[in-house]
This record gives C-alpha cells, structure tokens and sequence, in this order.
C-alpha cells in the first residue's frame, strides 16, 4: 500500500468494488479500504444481478477485488478511523495506524439494519427472517409468510409480498391499527390480520415454525418478514461535515443516509458517495451501478482539474519560455542541446549561394555558424544565451582560427534589438518559434534585414508534426505553415519558394516516422 492515490474509495462492496474498478480502468491510482463484514454475508445468494443470479455473496465480492487488482487497483483489509480535508485532498488514519491520502474520496460504507427487538429475531436474519420480496421472494414463494408489522408501511408490506405467496398474514405487533381501506384491501387480497405483539420466534432444531405473541397464541409460519430501520454508516462522514437525512415512506422512517446528487456528488467538495449510505433501497446491482456512476463524476472531477491546471502552467510556460533565464536554464541543464550538426535545410539552400555576410539568428551552439564559415561566409551569429554562446565560440575554435575569425558572437534578444536593415547576403532564422503576433513583428525584420539579391531563410516544425508520434512541444500556435510565411512578403520585391518538406525521424518509441519542415526561400529583388 503506498501513501497517494487519486481516490481512496472506503468499503469494499459492490458500489465500492465497482466504483474501484472504473476507476482503475480509467488509469487512476485506487485504494479500496475495506473493513469486513458485509451486510449480505448471512444471505445464501444475490439476486437480481443480471449474469450474477444467485450467487454467494462472498464468491460475488471475490471476484471484484480479482478485477480491481486486475487492473492495477489495490484492496486492502482495515478500517479508516478518521478523514480530515486540506486543500491538497483528504488525509485518511486506519486503525493500525497507517496514513495515505488522496484527492478524492468515495464513500461506499453502506447501512445497519436495526432490527426489531423480538428475541431471537436477529439471529435468523438473512436466513428465515427477511425484508426484501426482490431480493427473497422467489425462494420463499408459496410458504407460510408473516409481516411484522414495524410502522404504517406494514400493510403495503404485506400486499407485496402476496406476489410470492397466497398465505400472508400481517402480523400487527406494535404499528398501528389498519385503517378500514386497508382492512378491506387485506381482506380482497385474502391476507389475514393478526393483533397483538410478537413475543418471541418458534424454532424445530434450526428451522423457523411460528411466533409466539403475548397472549401466548401461535401463528405457524415458514418465513417472517420484516422492515429494519436503515441506518447509514456515516461516522467517517460526519469527520468531513456530513450529516444523514432521515428517508421516509408511507409516513413512516424508512432510516437515514446521506444527500447527493445523482452521480453521488456530496455537498463536500471532493467526497462521494454509493450504494446504502446514499440510497437505503438499494439492491446489490444498484449499489454497483451507484459506484460506477460516482466513478465516472470522479474521474471527470479529476480531469477538469488537471486541465485547469494545465492550463496554468501552459500559461505560465508561454510566458517565460522565450526569455533569457528560460534559455539559460535549457542549456545549463544539459551538456550539450542540439546534435552538433548543421540544420539540413540550411545546407541544401545555402551550398551553391555566393559567400557573403550572414546573420544566423538564434544560433545556439553555433553548428549553423560554424558551417557558414567553413564556406568562407562572414557570420554574425546572435543568441540570447550567453551559455550558449560560448559552446558556440568554442566550437569555433575547436574548427581552426581561420573558421573562429569569420564569426562574430552577439549576445543579443532580436526581439528588442532588431539587426540593421539591408545589411546581409542570407538571414537565417532556423525553427524559431514564438506567439503569432512576436513572430510576424520579428519575420518582418528579419526580412529588412536582407540585402538586395539576397536571401531569407526560414524554417520551422509544420504543425503537421503535431499529427505524429514525434515529439514536438504542443504549441500549435507557435507553429506555421510555408503558405503563412510567405503571404507576409510582398511579391512584388521578394521571389519566393515555400515548401513543405518531408523528412525521416524516428519518434521516442524507436518508431520511423516522417517529419515535415516549413521551409521559406525568398530572394530580394529589389
């Protein structure tokens, strides 16, 4: 078990279970903390679990921990004591002490039953003594059925139950008297009504034969129905500042849970809930859906976060990814950036141009410079990184005085010291990428910057690469088309070829892929 999860989900159920097991799916890191002791445990099998019909609980409750940790979830056997919220998520202590945390809870607790008190009522209960007719009345159809009357809702118990069986009786114990309607609903049904409290349950060995009520009358029967009080297990919730709501039906307390919306959004930020504690009524295959529909709000909860954090810090690295601290901090981290090698593009356009002066902007390590040099090109070669520039002025001299000496190294943002107008034979400005509006301000100059007959060269990442496996920092619009570059010149003065230029790459996998530049060629005519 780690200490940081994406959500913790607390009990192990069925809402639990399979909350836990979209979330994994949906590659979140997922803790389930389960204490034990499922409320179904006494039953011999769930029912109404479409492709689950009747199985064991237990065999029900295994399988979905297999699937859970199948897919990289983990399950764990505790209790969580306590649950405190801070602006980073939720801090969880279990009983043995172990803390983990996690931006997202999900509450899968369940309910009590609070029983009757009948002596030896409790001790059947899930075997013999039962309250739901979906969940039980197939098996005990036909049989002798008695409804314990708990409240006002006793007579609607005993009308459903007929469904199953033509010998129900209601059994008034302590609720109230039928009213004349519904004595002549009982009556037209043919269940029959009977008064006085239950005293205790009539066993032969381990089977269930009747009551005993406190006029010392038995009522023989094969099952004994009755509404328990639901409870729900909320002393977690309560340490996050939610509060059960009593559920009524019929005029009468069905028992309590907690508030949610439907996709089991509590009003505490970040804590959901599923199954019994949110929905008192809830069948084992509801709960399930109930924990899948909170996963999915989970999961869309977290990704709208990370979004909007994501945003945030793309916000944040637009804005400082072209300053001098930003370079400096790239090219510090690293012994070496770039490949040492000449931009290709540069080489195929520049071989066969007359040697002239050259501006390299942007110029990094100084391989493009370098290159010009070899072939007797004058070079000013500017950057903003003052480390960079010295690899550059180094790599120069590795090459020969003569190769150093044509190159002069300008510590320089062009942005803000613009090169002088006309004064070069090639202006080379190799993947320079920046915001839309800097980039047309800073093309413009660079184009003034070009001599007459000379030549502009500018090459960039085609967002077409943002279409492959290659990696290219997601700044689409920091990217552009050869079509773009080259409706900013005038064709009047400028002669100009703009290409898309393919090229082998190979992606992060080892994968061959193809790559394109932006490539613009403009000759100054006039």
């Amino acid at each position: 078990m780690g200490d940081r999860y994406d959500v913790v989900v607390v009990g192990g159920g069925a809402a639990g279970l399979a909350g836990a097991l979209a979330l994994a799916r949906a590659r979140r890191s997922v803790l389930v903390v389960d204490a034990g002791g499922p409320r179904n445990a006494p039953a011999d099998g769930v029912h109404n679990y479409l492709t689950r019909e009747g199985a064991p609980p237990g065999e029900l409750l295994a399988a979905g921990r297999a699937e859970v940790t199948g897919y990289g979830g983990q399950v764990v056997t505790g209790r969580v004591e306590a649950a405190a919220r801070d602006d980073a998520g939720f801090t969880l202590t279990l009983a043995d002490a172990s803390v983990v945390r996690a931006r997202r809870l999900l509450v899968t607790t369940g309910l009590v039953d609070e029983l009757p008190d009948v002596p030896g009522l409790a001790k059947r209960w899930g075997r013999d003594v039962l309250h739901c007719p979906y969940c039980h009345g197939w098996e005990t159809r036909d049989r002798r059925i008695g409804v314990l009357a708990t409240g006002p809702t006793g007579v609607s118990q005993a009308l459903l139950w007929r469904q199953w069986s033509d010998r129900v009786l209601l059994l008034v114990h302590d609720a109230p008297q039928p009213t004349g309607d519904e004595l002549e609903q009982l009556a037209a049904r043919e269940i029959t009504v009977v008064d006085g409290p239950v005293e205790e349950l009539l066993l032969a060995g381990d089977t269930l034969t009747g009551v005993r009520l406190a006029d010392g009358g038995v009522v023989e029967l094969d099952t004994l129905v009755v509404a328990p009080r639901f409870t729900a297990r909320a002393g977690l919730l309560a340490d996050l500042g939610l509060t059960p709501v009593e559920v009524e039906l019929g005029g009468q307390v069905l028992g309590t849970q907690i508030p949610a919306d439907a996709g089991g959004a509590t009003e505490v930020p970040g804590v959901w809930v599923a199954g019994n504690v949110a929905d008192v009524r809830a069948q084992v295959i509801t709960a399930a859906g109930g924990g899948l529909a909170a996963a999915a709000a989970i999961n869309a909860d977290l990704v709208a976060e990370e979004t909007r954090e994501a945003v945030r810090e793309r916000r944040h690295q637009v804005a400082t990814m072209f300053t001098e601290q930003a370079w400096e901090q790239r090219y510090t981290s690293r012994a070496a950036v770039w490949s040492g090698r000449p931009n290709p593009q540069l080489v195929a356009e520049a071989t066969d141009l007359t040697p002239g002066r050259a501006l390299d902007v942007g110029s990094g390590e100084g391989a493009d410079a370098v290159w010009l040099a070899r072939r007797g090109w004058r070079v000013t070669a500017v950057d903003i990184s003052r480390t960079a520039l010295r690899r550059a002025a180094a790599h120069a001299g590795d090459a020969g005085p003569e190769i150093a000496d044509r190159i002069e190294w300008i510590h320089a943002d062009v942005r803000e010291q613009p090169p002088a107008e006309a004064a070069y034979d090639l202006v080379s400005a190799q993947f320079m990428h920046l915001p839309g509006d800097e980039r047309g301000v800073l093309f413009a100059r660079l184009a003034a910057a070009v001599a007459v007959g000379g030549t502009l060269l500018i090459v960039g990442h085609h967002p077409w690469d943002l279409r492959t496996s290659v990696h290219r920092m997601h700044l689409p619009e920091m990217m552009y088309t050869p079509e773009e570059l080259a409706a900013a010149l005038d064709p009047t003065v400028w002669e100009v070829r703009a290409e898309a230029r393919p090229r082998p790459a190979v992606d992060p996998q080892g994968r061959e892929s193809t790559v394109h530049d932006a490539v613009l060629v403009a000759r100054r005519r006039s």
